[in-house]
């Protein structure tokens, strides 16, 4: 591996003038070129990392993900990495395995690490999390979750749901089984079962149960059976898109045709969403333009710039085949 020494022996100058021109310093014209010709024909790639952690303003944005494999998750990160990479930052990233607790100490990981900043993709907020809010001493971004004095850029989870509601009870849908995830996240497990349960009380002859699942696809198929083999729903109401598919998948695994048996809509916008048949009718929530604004916010907040406590991602409701007017009994 090539180095600052390496560099500075192959260009006969000293090692701090390679460093001083590495980090943006002053160095003469004749200088810089034989620099560069080193660097061309070696192939080195400076360690911005520790150049950033040299230099009186880092330049490192940590960000925190509950996992990689994450259709959400990896638009928010190009987000992300694309804006704070037009600005002159860097992006380093943890995952947490939607483990809380290692979510909390990657957190602290980032800190000592002398990060600029942080944003957190966080799925849930518990005494950890406050706690370690509380501790840090460095600008902090969350991205899906909201908590009081800590700025966060949201999801719009009940208003969402509550038009995705209204829309499937204009279809005339009135048996209805909404399927979400646990209450311990609060945007997902709460928010769109807020908004979907506004809209059905809006509609006296609406009957909805509701069901908690896991956000896997098996499991979400495995629950959907079980809800099938049970009840009698004209609507599967999924908290997101995953959850869809596993009704799906469970529709066909027992014969049942969507939407002539009963419909199924989710939740994010998924790719896949628009691929599968019948297509699915989703809200679309735009993680790359979410990832984006994270990203400009916490340079902002790393600049000592203003900005807003709670702020909203857009969203939109896609319709597609698997919703259709329930077919009389």
């Amino acid at each position: 591996m090539v180095t600052i020494s390496d560099i500075a022996r192959l260009s006969g100058v000293a090692k701090s003038t390679v460093s001083r021109f590495l980090n943006g310093g002053s160095v003469g014209s004749h200088t810089k070129e034989k620099i560069e010709k080193v660097i061309r024909e070696t192939g080195y790639v400076p360690n911005s990392f520790a150049q950033s952690l040299k230099a009186k303003r880092p330049n490192m944005i940590g960000t925190v993900v509950p996992r990689l494999d994450s259709y959400a998750s990896s638009r928010t990160l190009m987000g992300i990495d694309e804006q704070l990479r037009s600005m002159d930052f860097d992006m380093l990233i943890l995952n947490s395995s939607r483990d809380p607790h290692r979510e909390v100490e990657n957190l602290y990981s980032f800190a000592r690490q002398k990060v600029a900043g942080i944003i957190l993709l966080a799925t849930e907020i518990d005494g950890e999390h406050v706690a370690a809010f509380k501790s840090l001493q460095v600008p902090l971004i969350l991205v899906g979750q909201q908590y009081p004095g800590i700025y966060s850029i949201i999801h719009d989870d009940e208003s969402s749901a509550y038009d995705l509601g209204r829309l499937v009870l204009l279809k005339g849908h009135r048996r209805i089984a909404f399927l979400g995830v646990s209450e311990k996240d609060v945007a997902v497990g709460v928010g769109r079962k807020k908004g979907f349960k506004r809209a059905a009380e809006q509609c006296s002859d609406a009957e909805v149960v509701y069901y908690e699942t896991g956000f896997g696809i098996e499991e979400a198929q495995q629950t959907a059976v079980e809800v099938i083999q049970s009840a009698c729903p004209t609507v599967f109401v999924c908290a997101t898109d995953n959850i869809a598919l596993g009704v799906l998948k469970a529709a066909n695994r027992l014969g049942f045709k969507v939407p002539d048996d009963f419909s199924i809509t989710g939740f994010g916008g998924y790719e896949i969403a628009g691929i599968v048949h019948p297509g699915l009718t989703t809200v679309k929530f735009f993680y790359k333009e979410t990832g984006k604004m994270a990203a400009s916010s916490i340079i902002k907040l790393v600049n000592g710039q203003p900005v807003e406590q709670v702020m909203h991602s857009q969203y939109e409701i896609i319709e597609r085949e698997s919703l259709d007017i329930p077919q009389v009994n």
